[in-house]
């Protein structure tokens, strides 16, 4: 385990470097604000804390099961699981460094325990054989693949239940709203394959915007029950129009992303990350609009460029 995780740690020291040093070190002080007001939200409201280690959990275990070495580590060492469970674990400490502070010890524990369980899941598996019927459009294929790899339409379910049930409290549709975005964001964390980007756009830019058409067509289709709500309270029109247009501006973002940094997927995923923190940092102080906006601007032109590379037909 110890030789594999030494692996692990080079192999992403490698990936960081590949961002280059003013990437790498604008996208840690990102993460690095991101970090402090997390810190600051579960100081100010204890029963944020149950919150993290589901959260954890949900999210190791979508970026195990999108591990393009597992069949590798099952050929090379049958007790892989135990490593990927130990690498697990040390990304729950992280987590738990957030609750200690605040002396939330149970929340901590569970953040240690929760995410090592993510090594028993399976690999995705693209299901192409099966000729399954979708309610979205093949256009847009990230939503077709995320909404099956993610269970998406489950945590839709879910999540609008779960605003329905408790729309007597006034942040309720605003936090549903949140976590369906951060939901539909991983649904860009795969690169297509080449071919299907060669074969399909004339020029970078109508690739982009047919990319980005799709993502607001259906991301603003699947938020209509929290908007619905967040009309019906006391944000009314106006808080929902905010909202909307907030979400649609980070998925936006997290779209560009994906396009500057095809097609290397780890690379991408940083820069994701980095776009969805700062997306959140702007609810918490409106000091951060100025660097979204000149990230929008840096994203849209390097993406243009990126696609440049390659030829359409």
């Amino acid at each position: 385990m110890k030789n594999y995780l030494l692996l692990r740690l080079r192999t992403q020291t490698r990936q960081w470097a590949e961002l280059g040093w003013w990437r790498a070190g604008l996208l840690l002080l990102i993460l690095a604000g991101a970090a402090s007001q997390l810190l600051r939200l579960l100081l100010l409201h204890p029963a944020a804390q149950w919150a993290l280690p589901p959260v954890l959990l949900l999210s190791v275990a979508g970026a195990h099961r999108q591990r393009q070495d597992l069949a590798f580590l099952q050929l090379t060492a049958p007790q892989y699981r135990r490593w990927l469970a130990g690498e697990y674990a040390l990304a729950g400490l992280l987590g738990a460094a957030f609750l200690l502070p605040g002396g939330y010890w149970l929340s901590a524990a569970l953040s240690v325990v929760l995410p090592p369980l993510a090594a028993a899941l399976p690999a995705t598996t693209e299901r192409t054989a099966r000729n399954r019927r979708s309610l979205v459009r093949a256009e847009a294929f990230e939503w077709v693949s995320g909404l099956r790899r993610r269970l998406g339409w489950l945590l839709w379910l879910l999540l609008v239940g779960l605003t329905a049930g408790l729309r007597q409290h006034t942040a309720a549709p605003a936090l549903g709203l949140g976590a369906w975005l951060l939901v539909t964001v991983s649904f860009y964390d795969v690169p297509e394959p080449v071919p299907m980007l060669l074969g399909a756009a004339r020029s970078p830019g109508q690739w982009l915007r047919g990319r980005l058409g799709w993502a607001g067509l259906y991301f603003g289709l699947t938020a209509a029950p929290f908007l619905t709500l967040l009309v019906l309270g006391p944000a009314g029109w106006g808080g929902a129009a905010l909202l909307l247009v907030w979400g649609l501006t980070v998925l936006t973002l997290v779209v560009l992303a994906k396009y500057t940094f095809y097609p290397h997927a780890t690379t991408m995923r940083y820069a994701q990350a980095g776009v969805v923190a700062l997306g959140f940092l702007i609810l918490a102080d409106s000091v951060y609009a100025s660097l979204l906006a000149a990230a929008l601007l840096g994203l849209v032109w390097r993406s243009r460029y990126r696609l440049r590379f390659y030829r359409y037909d």
